[in-house]
């Protein structure tokens, strides 16, 4: 798959950026992650991977609610 962009994390509307650091910031704290506002490159693996696998999981559940 070819991307024209250097990252694959820019967003498909730029003004979401402010909802998806919120949403980032919310998973982090409901598996107690601590995460700071802008640079978070010293965060291991787990610690990552548990953020961004709280915020895949609230996202299935949000889909699943919105087709009943």
């Amino acid at each position: 798959m070819a991307n024209s962009n250097s990252s694959s994390n820019n967003l498909v509307v730029p003004q979401a950026r402010e909802a998806m650091d919120r949403f980032k910031m919310e998973a982090a704290n409901e598996v107690g992650v601590n995460l700071k506002q802008g640079y978070n490159g010293d965060l291991t693996s787990r610690e990552a991977g548990s953020v961004g696998g709280q915020m895949v999981k609230k996202m299935i559940q949000a889909y699943e609610e919105s087709i009943k």
